[in-house]
């Protein structure tokens, strides 16, 4: 078969062929000039690998507008563009590897059947959901890294309480921009005029005479306090679509930690509440997930993905395997307030789309002649070895740059890797990764480079992308999704500051549609954030690569509610992007999880190819089988015509149910209202009721009747993000801050 319908079936197949926020509809109909038509029916993605996808759907096919339907399954293999932002991806090439009629001898008529589809569905528009995919590809995780589980400094406050963080003992030195003393190791405004501190947080000033306690809040602001105070509320104003921002930011307590910790509270005194259908509880006034064992009476928290366990509030705290937590942890209903936590929970179907969806790559076309990047050091270059490897890390510098024992060198910028011959450059977008970067342990500062990948080579352009853990998400071997590796890494002090990765101290917690977000309590305007308020800041890498910040959310207490039927979750979706190396404050909820937006000769989605293009991935076709098979020779796996710039009309959705299915062997089956599997005869053109033994069976490597389940969860998934994306920012009510929380940072980009 050729390469045309390659691209046309699997630019529908992996699941959810919509817009972000439209209505999913299956199946697909493209209709032919003839009045024929493909009807397409929903993909059943089998596995995935890099940005190559592979799977399968059942087709039909008729020739004309008056010919008898044709049932039959296509298998193929494709590439990924995607856009997490949005969930949804475009197949831009596509192999078809095989097809199968069960029931059709005519092997011209077969023939006949895919040269309709070939040439057709090619013209139409196709794209896909992320969030469906994830519901349906399963896979094990045999290589899953343990990482480091020892718990942070944990402070229990039973009254709003903000943690500010220190990378150690506090490093002063000049701000010329505040003409001022400033605390450089932090993501906060702290400054000094006269014997006073000056700290900006949660949209108030607070002052005192010592870095790391005494903290009140000031009455009156000085003429430079209020100038700054001036500055940071215009820009506010100006990323609030230049309206006064009208949240009421109230007083906190203030703890200063220098090493790593994490505030959990409650307002007021814990008040549990039973979860339905467990032994369980949890503190519903409270913005943290802290549960209880009601039959043990032991208490568990959850942080970073992380469980840890007590027999009080104020510990002490040891870590809990998340595939030994007590049973009823896995028995949470989907829909209810704490449902956010079975992500967390080994063997949940929640857990297992958390590490799907970590190792979805977000993708982009890198343009070879206009993509750049400036490498600056803090004075001369300065590598060190990376244990392990062949690699050396430039130590001074903001960026990711690695040199290999050859004497080439590396620079990852946002997701993006380049090639030099000297430490400075000049630069040019990389072919090639370094050849030992896979091996970078988790205890290096560039362990997230492993996790920016180039897929595929034109001589125009590469194909390059990043999964989840380049950002901090990591699949541990649990099996469960946790945030950063809970190493401490060293920062860089010189005439610069540049912060190393952090994972504690931001309350990062994970949601099922943007990954991981700093929490942010009761009463903290969503604008009210300190970190280097108003662009006086150094470096920057806080929460990610530079330039990334988690999403921001403002949950209710009880939050959750993300897997439920109908309800969606409850969740806010402000995004706030703040960089503390003197870029303004970005809010923009369309653009999360996606570095690549606003780079030069960078782009996303849509991504063209052609006959040049070289794969970075082992494409193996598949091989034909039985008869009633097709498996064309000569359609390489790059053989369809990059179709990114054609204007393509939409496909249609089709009448009836989403109800059909195709298994390995060709043939098609539909499920009636009544739950009973039909399987299609194509020789007597008609339905009939299938035998027990006729229908695949409930293996997860893909039974009819697991596919069945998934496609279900993958629509609520679909219909749960669209109903988040659509549901208007949460208001607080009136009471007090909360610990501002996100964890996590990243110097290299």
């Amino acid at each position: 078969m050729n390469s045309k319908i390659r691209l046309a079936i699997s630019l529908l197949f992996i699941t959810g062929c919509f817009s972000a926020k439209a209505q999913v509809t299956w199946p697909k109909v493209v209709p032919f000039k003839n009045g024929g038509k493909v009807t397409i029916y929903q993909p059943q993605p089998e596995s995935f690998e890099g940005n190559k996808l592979t799977g399968r759907s059942a087709v039909s096919v008729n020739e004309t507008a008056k010919s008898e339907a044709v049932f039959g399954v296509i298998f193929y293999d494709a590439f990924m563009s995607t856009d997490k932002a949005s969930r949804t991806a475009d197949l831009d090439s596509i192999t078809i590897t095989n097809a199968k009629f069960t029931g059709v001898d005519d092997q011209t008529k077969i023939d006949k059947l895919v040269a309709f589809i070939e040439g057709e569905v090619p013209k139409w528009k196709m794209e896909i959901s992320l969030d469906a995919l994830v519901a349906t590809i399963k896979r094990d995780h045999p290589n899953a890294e343990i990482y480091n589980n020892d718990p942070p400094k944990i402070i229990y406050a039973t009254k709003p309480t903000s943690l500010i963080i220190i990378d150690g003992e506090p490093k002063i030195k000049k701000d010329e921009k505040l003409d001022a003393e400033r605390v450089l190791n932090t993501p906060s405004l702290i400054f000094k005029e006269g014997n006073q501190w000056n700290l900006y947080e949660g949209g108030i000033w607070y002052k005192s005479n010592a870095v790391t306690s005494g903290w009140t809040a000031e009455k009156s602001m000085s003429k430079k306090v209020k100038s700054i105070n001036d500055q940071i509320k215009k820009q506010e104003k100006e990323n609030n679509d230049g309206k006064e921002v009208t949240d009421k930011p109230e007083v906190t307590d203030i703890i200063v930690s220098t090493v790593a910790a994490e505030v959990i509270q409650s307002k007021g005194a814990a008040v549990y509440k039973n979860i339905d259908s467990t032994k369980l509880s949890y503190v519903s006034n409270s913005t943290n997930n802290i549960l209880k064992d009601n039959t043990t009476q032991a208490i568990y928290i959850l942080i970073a993905g992380r469980w840890y366990k007590s027999s009080s509030l104020n510990g002490p705290w040891t870590f809990n395997e998340p595939d030994k937590l007590p049973a009823d942890f896995a028995k949470i209903p989907e829909g209810s307030e704490k449902d956010g936590v079975l992500a967390s929970v080994s063997g949940t179907d929640a857990a297992e789309e958390a590490m799907i969806d970590a190792e979805i790559p977000q993708t982009a076309k890198v343009d070879r002649k206009t993509a750049t990047v400036k490498v600056e050091y803090d004075g001369a270059p300065k590598f060190s070895a990376i244990e392990g490897t062949t690699l050396q890390r430039a130590e001074n510098t903001n960026l990711t740059v690695l040199k290999e024992n050859t004497g080439n060198y590396f620079a990852l910028d946002n997701g993006v890797w380049f090639t030099g011959s000297s430490a400075t450059g000049p630069w040019s977008v990389a072919t090639e990764r370094p050849k030992d970067v896979e091996n970078i342990p988790m205890k290096s500062a560039a362990y997230n480079a492993k996790f920016v990948h180039i897929y595929q080579v034109t001589n125009e352009y590469t194909i390059q992308g990043y999964t989840a853990g380049y950002l901090g998400s990591y699949i541990q071997g649990d099996p469960v999704v946790v945030f950063g590796t809970g190493f401490y890494y060293n920062p860089w002090y010189g005439s610069m500051y540049y912060p190393a990765p952090v994972t504690w101290g931001f309350g990062f917690s994970y949601n099922p549609y943007t990954g991981w977000g700093m929490s942010v309590g009761f009463n903290i305007g969503f604008l009210h954030i300190g970190f280097g308020g108003g662009g006086y800041g150094y470096g920057g890498g806080w929460f990610g690569p530079p330039m990334y910040r988690p999403p921001y959310y403002r949950p209710p207490y009880g939050g959750g509610g993300y897997y439920g039927h109908g309800g969606g979750n409850h969740y806010g979706n402000n995004n706030i992007n703040i960089n503390t190396g003197g870029n303004n404050i970005n809010i923009n909820s369309n653009n999360r999880n996606n570095l690549y937006n606003n780079k030069q000769g960078v782009t996303t989605k849509n991504n063209s190819r052609n006959n040049n293009l070289s794969s970075k991935v082992n494409n193996n076709k598949r091989p034909g089988a039985g008869n009633n098979n097709i498996s064309r020779p000569g359609a390489g796996n790059n053989a369809s015509p990059g179709i990114g710039n054609i204007n393509r009309p939409n496909a249609q959705p089709g009448r009836g149910n989403n109800n059909t299915f195709g298994d390995r062997d060709g043939n098609v089956f539909q499920q009636d209202k009544k739950g009973n599997i039909n399987q299609r005869d194509n020789k007597a053109n008609n339905w009939r009721p299938a035998q027990n033994q006729q229908i695949p069976n409930r293996q997860p490597s893909g039974g009819i009747n697991r596919d069945m389940q998934n496609r279900d969860r993958g629509t609520q998934r679909t219909n749960n993000f669209n109903q988040s994306q659509n549901r208007a920012p949460m208001q607080r009510s009136g009471g007090g801050g909360m610990s501002r929380g996100g964890g996590g940072g990243r110097r290299g980009r």
